[in-house]
């Protein structure tokens, strides 16, 4: 029998990402690269206000280019032989289409408005907007929306941005048709069914960011949307109600994508979904299995049996729906809104003598500065993590708080701040680091033990993302904070070979999401197992960080 193939696209926040994958041995044949250009430049994006936006166009000319570099120097009979095509993205990443489904960003008047653009998942802008949810969810005397979104909606999600995005810009209020998620555009865009109003929309995206539950007959009452603001009147009738798991058939690759990527139009397309949500299905997840998507920030995932789920609801994470991770069984989400990102927050605080002052050294050559710089910035976060190690955890004294980027869950809150406390003249970089890396690991254990007190047990840990696959000693520190072995996924690339497996499913090449996983997945590379005497010094100190958060959150109310 001939091999089959499948392509699995993986927008991250920087760059996108195509493989092709055997569906018989989830080998990877073919993968490429594509760094956003308009990204790369900084256009659009305001950190003074926690301003993040993407133009359209970088994801398009990502999206084939880094396809026709994963197909380039595969055999025509390869080529030939793909059958499948899911994509996956980043969320909650919105944006202002037109009736066509055409983002705004891409109409004359609007290519450099960011407010036309996809508001990027990190995006906290609207921060106004859903303290205004939540307190409305709460005041109205209707349904509480928020209930199965653990209670709390955040600024990172769907209805805050769309909300600001409407208040401050007249213009892509007056011309904005509907509203599109990242991960459902794309998929439409390959089909060439674009429409908003026919677009198949991702059960992981509605559920997790966007409100949308059976219970509630899709997404938030029009009269709950049009008390929250007037402006949101009428917009729910040109949105959604249904929405679909990602083993589920958008359709077949169009005619202009087929040429365009050098592919069959008989290539099936699945429903979109987000990018955590693949990394757990390539990381080979399982009910009751946390699996730790380790990067910029964290997500953390559980799937159980719906018959085990019953009734619960779990308070202050990022929802739980029904099939949005693996179908059949409910997904439940929780995460970080900064972890790798704390790292290279202290790795750029510690460059700026290199970046202001040797950079302006006049008896240095250019070529000197710049090979100081790059080589710097290379070794400081390894060298800050050797150094670290060393530091005996009875001189741990340093405590620090990972609300730089604010708090997701649990109890989402974006404008809480980060701290540091018990400083000394002693402190130095790699005593700073570890604690910060602490921090992070600390955030990680309140999660867990929010999911454990809302009766979701946790019999194992996987880890996946660059921090699991680069920095030992940051897994060793989380392994014993935790006081749980974690296993690291094989696969360098978990989140595209997730969205793989699911084209193997939409393309009938395997039953179900476990059959693929099966078939497909890549193991486990290496596993941190904690240090008993350690752990138990954790607690302490674990206790003292969540006196910290208390006290650190009331002085911020």
């Amino acid at each position: 029998m001939a091999k089959k193939f499948v392509i699995g696209i993986d927008y991250g926040t920087d760059s996108v990402r195509s493989v092709v994958v055997d569906t018989t041995n989830g080998k990877i044949v073919g993968t490429s690269v594509f760094e956003y250009p308009r990204w790369k430049k900084g256009l659009f994006c305001d950190p003074s206000i926690n301003q993040f936006r993407q133009h359209p166009l970088d994801y398009i000319e990502g999206l084939e280019q880094s396809v026709k570099g994963a197909l380039e120097g595969l055999t025509p009979e390869v080529v030939n032989s793909v059958i499948g095509i899911t994509v996956d993205t980043t969320g909650s990443t919105p944006v202002a289409v037109d009736k066509e489904g055409t983002p705004l960003s891409m109409k004359n008047g609007f290519e450099t408005d960011p407010d036309a653009m996809f508001v990027l998942w990190k995006d906290h802008t609207g921060v106004r907007e859903a303290a205004e949810i939540n307190n409305l969810a709460r005041t109205w005397g209707g349904v509480d929306f928020t209930r199965f979104e653990g209670g709390i909606y955040s600024s990172e999600w769907f209805w805050s941005k769309i909300l600001h995005v409407l208040r401050h810009s007249d213009e892509v209020r007056k011309n904005a048709f509907s509203w599109v998620e990242h991960c459902d555009w794309i998929p439409g865009l390959l089909t060439g069914k674009t429409d908003p109003l026919q677009l198949k929309r991702s059960r992981c995206a509605a559920g997790h960011k966007a409100m949308w539950h059976n219970d509630f007959n899709g997404l938030p009452d029009e009269k709950f949307l049009t008390k929250l603001d007037p402006v949101l009147s009428g917009l729910r009738e040109r949105l959604f109600s249904k929405t679909y798991t990602c083993d589920t058939e958008v359709g077949n690759l169009s005619h202009e994508w087929a040429g365009r990527l050098g592919l069959r139009t008989d290539v099936k397309v699945g429903v979109g979904t987000f990018d955590a949500h693949t990394g757990a299905v390539g990381g080979e997840i399982k009910p009751y299995q946390l699996v730790k998507v380790m990067g910029t920030s964290t997500c953390d995932m559980i799937v159980t049996p719906l018959a085990e789920a019953g009734d619960k609801l779990v308070a202050g994470i990022c929802g739980q729906v029904d099939g949005s991770i693996i179908p059949g069984m409910l997904g439940l989400e929780a995460g970080q809104s900064a972890f790798g990102d704390i790292y290279a927050w202290f790795g750029k605080l510690l460059m700026w003598p290199v970046t202001n002052i040797i950079s302006a050294m006049n008896w240095l050559d250019e070529k000197s500065k710049k090979k100081i710089q790059e080589e710097t910035a290379e070794a400081l976060i390894a060298e800050l993590s050797k150094q670290a190690e060393s530091v005996p955890l009875e001189e741990t004294s340093i405590i620090a708080l990972d609300w730089m980027n604010g708090r997701r869950t649990p109890d989402a809150n974006q404008a809480l701040k980060g701290a540091i406390i018990r400083l000394s003249l002693g402190s130095d970089a790699p005593r700073i680091f570890k604690a910060l890396v602490e921090a992070t690991a600390f955030g990680s254990k309140m999660i867990n033990e929010r999911f454990i007190s809302e009766g979701i047990r946790i019999d194992g840990v996987i880890a996946i993302g660059g921090v699991a696959k680069k920095n030992p000693f940051v897994m060793q520190i989380v392994a014993d904070v935790l006081n749980m072995p974690i296993k690291v996924a094989a696969s360098e690339q978990t989140c595209a070979l997730g969205s793989a497996m699911a084209a193997s499913v939409v393309a009938g090449v395997h039953k179900d999401i476990p059959s693929a996983q099966k078939a497909m997945g890549g193991g486990f590379e290496k596993e941190y197992h904690p240090d008993p005497v350690k752990a138990q010094k954790y607690e302490s100190l674990f206790r003292e960080y969540k006196d910290l958060g208390s006290f650190i959150e009331k002085s911020q109310i």
